[in-house]
């Protein structure tokens, strides 16, 4: 049985562990440093690399690396041993200060939109002490950020920092106009929860296009898939189960909150999510957790997949991003409180939400927009490409009866009877939930719920951070100056709500008239990826990022130019996957099954004319028909690839040319080469179906 909590944090250098191997001194710089962001001072790095290298080695460590997270979507490490010549033959296990605080990554090598060529390698990396180095595999990681010779931002974790600070200094300023003089910190609490498939091991080795590209690119409807809802909550197969206790265990060991854990939606997909952290901890977590599964479904035998879409036809995988505000008093923002109608402070923070998601639909949109997550939105439980806001409809009323200056009647505290006399009445909730909504209030949080499952969470929480930040400098400028600070309060959230209440919406996401609707509301519909990055260079964008000292302007033109060289590789990849797999394996292989069809109509002739071949006869012209097409869709495919060459200097074009010509042409092969394998005999097709895949775990 396992002692949670003896086990939670084993691996990680916290608070506990500097305590007590710290001296006291040392202790209180370096808590200085992660409270009031003070430099820390050489000696105090000195003596906490020492301590932070005893005790890896007490751990088994012999090696240590600055664990980072470069545009790639992935972590990067680097590592290096403890290892020191005495000069007399021997050695000795040394790590300094300044081995702690930098390290010096080949910068040219990793994503950068030209900030660096090749000639140009140096970068750097640098210690993040808000964040507690971990032992992972025998490796010490000590959290860091990146960023070029130039000091230009290489890296996801600098900019989150940066509209961390951003946040708390203009919250905490808000709070002091209503009188909260004892707040000294304001930070940013996110729980990601994260979405993911489990399929067998031994059938993904057999599918090129999982390999490759993560996702299923041809592949059949199975006739069960999740239309029974019987996989949503249901009993946890044994496998997926002992993988899920140890994934538990090891992030508990790492000091990750998780906490809860069930089978999603559709068949072999599952969810596990954490308790709240600070937003850069979390993002951290989220890095460790994901690294975590793939590595242990290997061990159980299986293979975790974390596309956004890997299975057409079901349900994607999403992570939603839970995002509040807390006080270093203990106090939630977004708590409505009994009567939120009288609680001035919420609805100020409330209407700079409101503001924010409506002026910055474009920057939401963009931060999690790649061409997986492409797939995945608009359907089957993923949010719309349109950004609103779903408040429920307690919330909606309180906003209509401030822009209408109506009395507002609260329902109270609202029981549900069951019914039953033996089971308890509970409470209703204020609010209902919409999966439809790409950004809902819950309660004391917004759920942001357009993220796929493979990003990043850094991304989205920078925009969140950084708009909320800019909106309520532009409130605190405004409110510094009035003589009635309550008055001059009501009126800045009246104003503001009237002005931005088309961002909310509280209905189906999903159909027409909602798009109709939102058009004419003058709401966004970036529906891909290219589209919605064309936007991340906007005057207004780089204003807000230059004003919030988050990006430069030629930070934020490099990161566009990453994030489309990336959309543009992928669909490369997957195109090329595609032509790989019809033209070695699905061509030949149906082309067998017609060859093997018609020489069994030639066999059953050759027994007597007579004898009827009418199935095998349309069976074979039907296979025909497609092999013929199959074949042209080939052409079609390459023919799109190769015309690309001719926007190779824009990369804005590449990207719109590969999302509207190559992928609809991947689009079209697929649909006959899935049209091939339903008259395709199973031991002719070359690949495992949908369901082997989906229900192979057991």
């Amino acid at each position: 049985m396992i002692n949670v909590p003896e086990i939670f944090a084993k691996n990680v250098f916290n608070e506990e562990k500097m305590r007590e191997r710290l001296p006291e001194e040392a202790y209180a710089a370096f808590r200085a440093t992660i409270e009031n962001g003070r430099p820390l001072d050489i000696e105090v790095a000195n003596i906490v690399a020492d301590a932070m290298k005893d005790w890896a080695i007490e751990q088994g460590c012999t090696h240590y690396t600055h664990w980072f997270q470069p545009m790639t979507g992935i972590t990067a490490e680097k590592h290096d041993s403890f290892l020191s010549p005495t000069g007399n033959g021997r050695v000795i296990m040394e790590f300094s200060g300044k081995e702690l605080i930098k390290g010096e990554p080949d910068a040219s090598s990793f994503p950068n939109g030209g900030i660096r060529a090749t000639f140009e390698a140096r970068g750097y990396t640098t210690w993040d002490p808000t964040s507690y180095a971990f032992v992972k595999d025998n490796t010490l990681c000590i959290p860091t950020a990146f960023m070029s010779y130039t000091g230009d931002v290489l890296d996801k974790k600098t900019p989150l920092l940066r509209s961390m600070d951003r946040i708390n200094h203009e919250a905490v300023r808000m709070l002091r106009l209503f009188g909260k003089t004892d707040v000294t910190r304001v930070k940013v609490t996110v729980g990601p929860e994260q979405e993911y498939f489990l399929i067998d091991k031994e059938l993904y080795d057999r599918r090129k296009d999982l390999k490759y590209t993560g996702r299923t690119l041809f592949g059949a409807r199975s006739p069960k898939g999740q239309q029974l809802d019987d996989h949503y909550f249901g009993a946890i197969k044994k496998r997926v189960k002992d993988f899920m206790s140890e994934l538990d265990e090891e992030l508990w060991k790492l000091g990750v909150y998780a906490k809860t854990e069930h089978n999603e939606v559709a068949p072999a997909q599952h969810e596990l999510a954490p308790i709240f952290t600070d937003v850069n901890i979390a993002a951290d977590h989220n890095q460790i957790t994901m690294e975590l599964m793939k590595r242990l479904a290997m061990k159980h035998g299986m293979v975790c997949l974390l596309h956004e879409k890997p299975f057409k036809g079901v349900n994607g995988s999403g992570k939603h991003n839970n995002w509040s505000l807390s006080t270093n008093t203990g106090e939630n923002l977004f708590k409505p409180g009994k009567h939120p109608e009288d609680n001035l402070q919420f609805l100020l923070f409330l209407t700079a939400v409101i503001k924010a998601v409506d002026d910055h639909q474009d920057l939401l949109r963009l931060s999690v927009a790649t061409a997986g997550n492409d797939h995945r939105m608009g359907g089957d439980e993923a949010p719309p490409f349109i950004i609103s806001m779903f408040l429920g409809d307690d919330l909606e009323a309180v906003v209509e009866a401030i822009i209408n200056r109506e009395d507002y009647e609260s329902q109270g505290k609202v029981l549900m009877e069951t019914g039953a006399e033996s089971l308890p009445v509970i409470r209703k909730d204020t609010t209902d939930r919409n999966r439809t909504s790409p950004f809902a209030f819950t309660g004391n949080k917004f759920e942001f719920r357009s993220l796929g499952s493979a990003l990043n969470i850094s991304c989205p929480n920078i925009m969140l951070n950084t708009i909320v930040a800019d909106t309520l400098a532009g409130f605190s400028d405004e409110l510094e100056q009035a003589e009635n600070f309550d008055a001059a309060c009501r009126r800045l959230i009246r104003k503001n709500l009237k002005k931005h209440r088309r961002i909310i919406f509280n209905g189906d996401g999903y159909t027409d008239e909602w798009i109709k609707e939102a058009e004419s509301r003058g709401l966004l519909n970036l529906k891909g990826t290219p589209e919605a990055l064309a936007r991340y260079n906007d005057k207004k964008n780089i204003e807000l990022f230059e004003r919030n000292h988050i990006f430069s302007k030629r930070e934020v033109e490099a990161r566009q130019e990453i994030l489309l060289e990336n959309y543009i590789k992928i669909i490369n990849l997957e195109a090329l996957t595609m032509l790989d797999m019809a033209k070695k394996d699905i061509l030949p292989s149906v082309s067998a099954f017609t060859g093997k069809t018609c020489a069994t109509i030639e066999r059953k002739r050759a027994v007597s004319p007579d004898i009827k071949v009418d199935a095998e006869l349309k069976l074979v012209t039907k296979l025909s028909d497609l092999l013929t097409e199959f074949s042209e869709r080939i052409d079609a495919l390459e023919e799109q690839v190769d015309a690309a060459e001719q926007y190779a200097d824009d990369i804005r074009m590449l990207a719109q040319y590969s999302c509207d010509h190559i992928f609809a042409a991947m689009e079209a092969l697929r649909e006959t080469g899935d049209k091939m394998e339903m008259c395709t005999a199973s031991k002719y097709w070359p690949y495992p179906s949908y369901g082997e895949l989906l229900f192979s775990v057991q």
